[in-house]
């Protein structure tokens, strides 16, 4: 348990590295001159650079264990990432660094998922994944808001990168100290890796969950990470302090969801209606907040909240999908499913980016509407998509 301890640790700090950008938005705009396009590229580009390890790190799990991938990957791209990231002059140097920070986090939550799905019993995978989640999002988006908020007002943003590259490093250290890999499922005849990986969206009533799985965080994520903060800052002028106040009750909102979400499933037997609910009611949620350009602080600040809370299904998505694979392909699976979520999310950032480059130009507001719109739609016909899926009932 030290080790999941250790790995929940890691996680913490991939969830910080993923939403960190919303607080120290307008300080990367006046020091390195990034636009909107730019800190959308920015963003994107940590999402990218983790769903692309996905493959690499699910085969990885397969073969070696999670002790030395999730150790050492951590430590080279997160603590490395971390440094470059305080040291960049330009937009194309936080690029990098994202890249870099992305690729370390990779291991973190699916490592943690590969354990729980070959350690515990399959009908708690749910609570497990998504009290994860939970955890991970309480702690790491809140402290990339108003606790990040004091350190830059304090240190600089680039001391603060400093240190949190020596915080990553030593998490790593503790990962590979601590962790004991669990036992290897037997590999059953026609197992041929990347072959049966790609094999995966073929199974029976495994593609709705793919599309959905792809839409679920886009929200959430794209607005708690990115979005959110220049949006207080540009349509209603607050400072960095004041970005870090109302991002912080997003994070809680986040947090409590996912906590909520984790027992659902077992509560209501059903996987399925669970995340349709919560997604529909997601997708409505940005619609209206596209249609109120001017909301005031409070009101906006209460829709990123429940944006956030009722948007957490990810960890229900993963237990759909967990239940319907072999049990030799969970590792392969697993990050299949996280490859597909962090996609979409990476390019659902750009997308943005350049929505509220174009339509922004005149006027802000106008440019964050066509940005919720994006994301209302999108995770609206995911929803509708994945109507088609079989529900699988952890009750039988």
């Amino acid at each position: 348990m030290a080790g999941i301890g250790a790995l929940a640790v890691a996680y913490v700090l991939s969830q910080f590295f993923r939403s960190f950008l919303a607080v120290i938005a307008p300080e990367l705009s006046a020091d390195v001159g990034a636009t909107s396009a730019d800190l959308g590229t920015v963003s994107g580009a940590w999402f990218l650079s983790f769903a692309a390890m996905q493959i690499p790190v699910g085969l990885a799990l397969d073969r070696i264990g999670p002790r030395r991938t999730a150790s050492v990957v951590f430590a080279l791209g997160a603590g490395g990432g971390a440094a470059l990231f305080a040291a960049a002059q330009s937009t194309w140097g936080l690029i990098a660094s994202m890249v870099l920070i992305g690729a370390g986090c990779a291991p973190a939550m699916v490592a943690s998922l590969y354990i729980f799905a070959r350690s515990f019993d399959p009908a708690r995978f749910a609570f497990l994944a998504s009290t994860l989640v939970a955890v991970g999002t309480a702690f790491g988006n809140l402290g990339a808001a108003a606790p990040l908020a004091w350190a830059v007002e304090a240190y600089g943003w680039r001391t603060s990168m400093a240190g949190l590259s020596v915080a990553s490093g030593a998490v790593a250290l503790l990962a590979y100290a601590l962790l004991r890999d669990p036992p290897r499922a037997e590999v059953q005849a026609g197992d041929g890796g990347l072959k049966e990986l790609l094999a995966i969206p073929r199974l029976p009533g495994f593609w709705p969950i793919l599309v959905l799985v792809a839409a679920t965080y886009i929200a959430p994520a794209g607005i708690r990470g990115l979005w959110a903060g220049p949006w207080f800052a540009e349509v209603h002028g607050l400072g960095v302090a004041e970005i870090g106040d109302l991002t912080t009750l997003m994070a809680l909102g986040m947090a409590a969801g996912a906590f909520l979400y984790g027992p659902m499933d077992r509560w209501l037997n059903t996987r399925k209606w669970v995340n349709v609910a919560g997604n529909g009611t997601c997708a409505l949620l940005c619609l209206t907040l596209a249609a109120l350009p001017g909301a005031g602080v409070a009101a906006g600040a209460a829709f990123f909240i429940a944006i956030g809370a009722i948007g957490s299904t990810y960890g229900v998505v993963l237990a759909h999908g967990r239940a319907l694979l072999p049990q030799h392909l969970v590792g392969r699976g697993v990050t299949l499913l996280t490859f597909l979520s962090m996609s979409g999310v990476g390019l659902a950032q750009t997308a943005t980016g350049a929505l509220a480059d174009r339509f922004g130009a005149e006027d802000p507001a106008a440019g964050f509407a066509a940005v919720f719109w994006f994301y209302g739609a999108a995770v609206g016909a995911a929803t509708l998509l994945y109507l088609a899926s079989r529900d699988v009932r952890p009750r039988g």
